[in-house]
């Protein structure tokens, strides 16, 4: 990945998603998490609507990113050395295409408290943790009378055969990120 990637690690994902088609970041670093959007050649960050909640993506702090979408993840980390590494995970190069299974998983976040350029500043209950996602407001069903988590996180599982041929998951990617409204009669 080389210096370029240390250097401007913004600019560096916004090449890769423009490349690649992918669409959406989820960055873990040191002091936070950061959320970010393509948006035509560039990225749009969480950090920038919410400085306040979200901290700057640099490379010193970064500990792993996903860039992803619905075909496509690009996952960089630091391994045992410090080096950075990168993976792409691409389902049209996925010789088990038919061996896989999608899961929704539940983000925190059970009311809104602002929105800013694209991002919404959500939190939840009384812990106060607090993060900006790549999504409109007005997009995201709160329910303000019950504790109703809308935001999820798709995750695709890659399966495999073991030594003793049970199928595991081998790997797994991020496919999106999304809201959705709580059914009739459900609990989380």
């Amino acid at each position: 990945m080389g210096t370029d990637f240390a250097d401007d690690p913004v600019g560096w994902l916004a090449r890769k998603a423009a490349a690649y088609g992918l669409t959406t970041l989820l960055a873990h670093a040191d002091d936070g998490v950061i959320w970010g959007r393509r948006d035509g050649k560039r990225l749009a960050l969480s950090s920038n609507a919410f400085p306040e909640i979200s901290p700057p993506l640099r490379a010193v702090t970064l500990q792993q990113a996903r860039l992803f979408g619905e075909e496509a993840e690009l996952l960089l980390w630091r391994d045992g050395d410090n080096q950075w590494c990168a993976r792409l995970l691409d389902d049209n190069g996925t010789e088990q295409q038919g061996w896989c299974f999608d899961e929704p998983q539940l983000q925190w976040g059970d009311h809104a408290e602002a929105e800013k350029d694209g991002f919404t500043l959500v939190a939840d209950g009384q812990e106060g943790l607090r993060h900006a996602v790549p999504l409109p407001a007005d997009g995201i069903p709160f329910d303000l009378q019950e504790s109703w988590h809308p935001l999820r996180l798709g995750v695709r599982h890659y399966l495999e055969r073991d030594e003793d041929g049970s199928l595991i998951i081998a790997q797994g990617r991020l496919t999106g990120l999304w809201a959705e409204g709580r059914e009739e009669g459900s609990d989380e």
